[in-house]
């Protein structure tokens, strides 16, 4: 599927994405052109799904990080769906992931302070619709934190 020449333009993507096609081309030893179609063909076939910003949250003031793992009432037939919409209308909920086995999803929430957080906990997530159980975890630290894979 790919080649040591979509790697080598992959790993360097995933180092810098701000590089431009000449830069890019530069650093595996190809030419723009080469380079843009290769990246062009990468994108078409989903294996580069786009670029973005990863913004420091806690530079705006967001100084806490909480994941909350939920077990939802699985007696009621649209409990997932109906958590779902709901969770995803809360901004400060930066991520979802459902799961299989006791736990059914973990949120992964930012609030500004604990004040910040308590109000938010009581107020947007106590009223998501089905949650049977939740159990809070808050960061102490971020060891590891990277999206790149070994290419």
């Amino acid at each position: 599927m790919l080649d040591d020449m979509d790697r080598a333009i992959l790993r360097q993507l995933q180092t810098d994405p701000t590089l431009s096609m000449p830069e890019l081309a530069e650093r595996v030893n190809s030419t723009p052109v080469r380079v843009t179609r290769r990246v062009e063909r990468l994108s078409t076939d989903g294996v580069i799904l786009g670029q973005e910003a990863i913004i420091d949250w806690r530079a705006l003031g967001y100084a806490v990080h909480v994941s909350l793992r939920i077990t939802l009432d699985k007696t009621v037939t649209r409990a997932f769906d109906d958590f779902l919409d709901a969770a995803r209308a809360v901004p400060e909920v930066l991520e979802i992931q459902t799961f299989l086995g006791r736990v059914d999803v973990r949120l992964s929430l930012i609030a500004k302070d604990l004040a910040d957080y308590q109000l938010l906990y009581r107020d947007r997530i106590l009223t998501l619709p089905h949650i049977a159980d939740i159990e809070a975890l808050m960061d102490v630290a971020n060891v590891k934190s990277d999206r790149s894979i070994p290419l």
